[in-house]
């Protein structure tokens, strides 16, 4: 996932990301274009479950530049990486949060390069896109590469911009223990904690190292109990929470090596 303060790879709307299905190039329909307003019916948080936000499904729209009235008071998480490939420890976690954060979406905001990964090996953005929107398959979590259209690299950027844009939604910003671990490195790092909630989640072999580092020891008086993870969104930031979720054995670097091997 990895939005690593340096912009995880840029968060995945696609800017002007239009509906899944579209392509790249196309933009949003003339319709959201054209109107400032988009007529919805408000939802109470649970709009995952019961889809009573007027948002159609993950598998049907995506989060763009101009949707910002569809997501008015809702609480999104944001997973954003590269999905290098998109594999079922992204979905696990999703899912998770969905249900422990009381999220009314999760986006997957798939990142057009990571500044602090390698470009060799990665695959297009249009293919990282496709394969995320097969692995999500829930109503509840929306593809996007939404940083392309903002022209952000650096997730602390990002995060500034999708708040302009979307200025009545509230954001969680999702992330392993990996990641945590390592976000001193990312470009105005401190500058995320202080915009938006941040939820941990337990990797493999990773918690006790994050739990230690720098990040963790920095903001340790603004760690929230597992008991107040559902009300993170809403806490006066910094705010942040470890959870320690069912772990996944799921790893993108293991599946490309599967995939090179032919296996």
């Amino acid at each position: 996932m990895a939005r690593r303060g340096l912009k995880t790879d840029p968060l995945p709307s696609i800017g002007t990301l239009s509906p899944p299905g579209r392509g790249l190039g196309e933009g949003v329909p003339s319709a959201e274009r054209s109107s400032k307003r988009v007529p919805v019916t408000q939802p109470s948080p649970r709009g995952a479950e019961g889809n009573r936000s007027g948002l159609k499904s993950g598998t049907d729209r995506a989060p763009h530049l101009y949707s910002g009235p569809l997501y008015a008071g809702l609480t999104i998480g944001i997973l954003g990486g590269s999905f290098n490939p998109a594999h079922a420890g992204h979905r696990h976690i999703s899912l998770f949060a969905l249900k422990a954060l009381g999220l009314d979406r999760v986006w997957w905001m798939v990142s057009p390069q990571n500044p602090l990964k390698s470009a060799a090996g990665m695959a297009s953005l249009p293919e990282r896109l496709a394969e995320a929107r097969a692995v999500a398959a829930h109503p509840g979590i929306e593809v996007t590469a939404i940083e392309t259209a903002l022209g952000t690299r650096f997730t602390a950027d990002t995060l500034a911009k999708l708040q302009r844009r979307f200025p009545k939604t509230r954001f969680v910003w999702l992330m392993g223990a990996d990641n945590l671990r390592q976000i001193p490195r990312w470009k105005h790092w401190t500058r995320i904690f202080d915009s938006v909630a941040v939820a941990v989640f337990a990797r493999p072999t990773y918690s006790l190292g994050a739990l230690s580092g720098q990040a963790a020891q920095r903001f340790t008086r603004r760690r929230v109990s597992v008991s107040g993870v559902k009300g993170l969104a809403r806490r006066r930031r910094p705010a942040w929470a470890f959870l320690r979720n069912p772990l996944h054995p799921a790893s993108a670097t293991a599946i490309r090596q599967a995939r090179a091997a032919g296996s």
